[in-house]
């Protein structure tokens, strides 16, 4: 029987620099930090959600060989991955944190269908929509 979906990996260009993103900007902590020779299984939950890992993983061996990982980065840089959905309470305020931390936002916090969303990119390029509960906006 399924318990549901535990963790989705994101493919980085660097996982210092997206673990620091993580931590220091969204707010996760680290879940898993492991090396097995060159490879690394990283992973970082929000601590609202302890049983879902955001895996922080970068293209190439073992997985991929250098032309799909090339292929690979150069989709994740252009924005062409499916964002991520960050729900938050206030979106206008988690954006001016946010913002003050350095986060690249693509869009301003906009009011539509009842809600605030706005959009931002991690340091590899993958994009997130960061989204206020309904009933919540101003």
């Amino acid at each position: 029987m399924s318990q549901g979906i535990g963790m989705v990996g994101l493919y980085v260009n660097d996982q210092d620099e997206a673990l620091a993103f993580y931590v220091e900007k969204l707010g996760f902590r680290v879940c898993a930090d492991v090396r097995n020779g060159a490879y690394r299984w990283l992973t970082v939950q929000h601590p609202e959600q302890p049983s879902f890992e955001l895996g922080l993983f970068m293209p190439g061996p073992p997985m991929h060989d250098e032309a799909t990982a090339q292929t690979l980065r150069g989709m994740v840089a252009k924005g062409a991955m499916p964002p991520l959905v960050l729900n938050v309470t206030d979106c206008r305020a988690a954006y001016l944190r946010m913002r003050d931390l350095g986060v690249e936002f693509t869009q301003e916090p906009v009011e539509r269908f009842g809600s605030v969303d706005a959009g931002f990119r991690d340091p590899a390029g993958n994009g997130w929509k960061m989204i206020q509960a309904r009933g919540r906006a101003a």
